[in-house]
This record gives structure tokens, sequence and C-alpha cells, in this order.
């Protein structure tokens, strides 16, 4: 992957603008879920200072609009500002990252079990839906936000049938920290997309058998085979230019 910054990327920066303004929906969010897409995808890589000059350069949007946007994308722990230097991508260390996964672990395997215990079986077709979706997505070669918005979407569906605010808000935190370990990890490999639709199959057999020990062991092991590949991208990643 060339390094962001770089000479031979600029040909790509226009893609920035060509893609806002073009949908009746405010600014704001439009620019936003650009630059999100940008982060996640590392065309701004982690550790990377985002200058706010270059931003509305790529964009053609005002200042305010960047800043407001900046503003939402550190909210969602994807950039971090730093006195004298900036908004910079979030970066996180292989030890902040081992430990968020840990984390995930444990609450995702919560979430589990409380939706097998909780959800009316309309949530259990539900469930099948979004992940016979997600399936789609991966088979027609989609890329890694199509394939994290699929995988959301099953989320969504575990945190509706499992019913608890208090789980809902830590699990939608805890997301939003790991996004950029989340598409690490999707993109380490050509097959990862298919060997996480795999684990997150058993994941649905046993929501569905109602077994609520298996769909536990289930998430547990799709964390930990994410977590693996997520650390690893960290070291992989190329180091930002400034």
């Amino acid at each position: 992957m060339d390094e962001p910054g770089r000479a031979e990327d600029k040909p790509a920066v226009p893609d920035l603008a060509s893609r806002i303004g073009r949908v009746s929906a405010p600014l704001r969010p439009q620019v936003r879920d650009v630059l999100r897409e940008a982060i996640l995808t590392m065309r701004f890589a982690p550790g990377q200072r985002l200058v706010e000059r270059e931003l509305i350069d790529m964009t053609g949007v005002s200042r305010t609009t960047i800043r407001e946007a900046l503003r939402e994308l550190a909210a969602e722990g994807l950039v971090r500002t730093i006195p004298q230097k900036g908004a910079v991508v979030v970066a996180l260390s292989p030890e902040e990252a081992e430990e968020l996964y840990e984390l995930r672990e444990v609450l995702e395997a919560h979430l589990v079990r409380r939706f097998v215990a909780q959800a009316p079986d309309g949530k259990l077709v539900a469930l099948r839906r979004a992940f016979t979706r997600l399936e789609d997505v991966v088979a027609e070669g989609g890329g890694t936000l199509e394939v994290l918005r699929a995988k959301d979407a099953m989320y969504e569906v575990l945190l509706d049938g499992a019913g608890n605010s208090a789980l809902r808000t830590s699990l939608s935190q805890l997301h939003a920290r790991v996004s950029l370990l989340r598409a690490g990890s999707l993109s380490s490999a050509p097959d990862r997309p298919a060997r996480s639709v795999a684990e997150l199959r058993e994941l649905v057999k046993a929501v569905e058998a109602r077994d609520a020990a298996a769909a536990s062991a289930a998430m547990i092991a799709h964390v930990r085979a994410a977590a693996r590949l997520g650390i690893a991208a960290i070291g992989a990643a190329p180091a930002p230019t400034r």
C-alpha cells in the first residue's frame, strides 16, 4: 500500500470532493462519512496528521464544516486532537488493542447469551436475514466498509433482542474505538471476510438452537480470530508521513 500523502497518491484526492454534495442530505454528515471511509480504508494512516487546509482542498467545503466533521469523528474514536499538532488519526498500540479485544470478548459473549435468553422468535428470523445479507455482501466481493455495515446490522439485531440499554451503550462505545481494528482485521487477508462469515454462521446456528453456551463459544472464537489479525495489522500498518 502506498503511503498517504506521497506524490503518487495525489490523483486520488479529487475523489473525496466528487462524492460530496451529490445527494439530498446535509453537507456535514456527507463530509464526515467520506472522511470516516478514508480512515477506515487506510487512505489516511493511523497516526497521520489531518491538516485542515488539505482537507478543505480535498473536499471543497468550508473550514467550519471540516472542524465539525472532525469533532464527530473524534467522538467516534477515530480521530484525536493533540496540542500543537491538531487532529490526527487514532493509532492504537498492540497493548491497547489487546485490552479492547479482551473487553469485546466479554461483552459480546454476554450479548449473545442474553439474546438467546430474551429474544422472541421474530428476532431469530431477523438475525438470520441479517446474516444472509452479510453472506451475500461477502460472496459479491463487497469492500471492507460494506462488510462492516452488514456486520453492524447483525449486531443491531442482537442488541435489540438482548434488551439491555447499558449493554448497548457499552458496546456502541467499544465498537467505535475498535473500528480501525475491525477494518484492519477484515482487510488483513483475502480470505478473512469468508472466514468471518463461517465463524458467524456457527454463531447463528447456535442462537437458533437456543444454545447459549454454544453461541457464547462461537462469539468468543470469532472475536479471538479477529483480535489476532487486528493486532497483527497494527504492526503492518505504514508509518504516517508526518
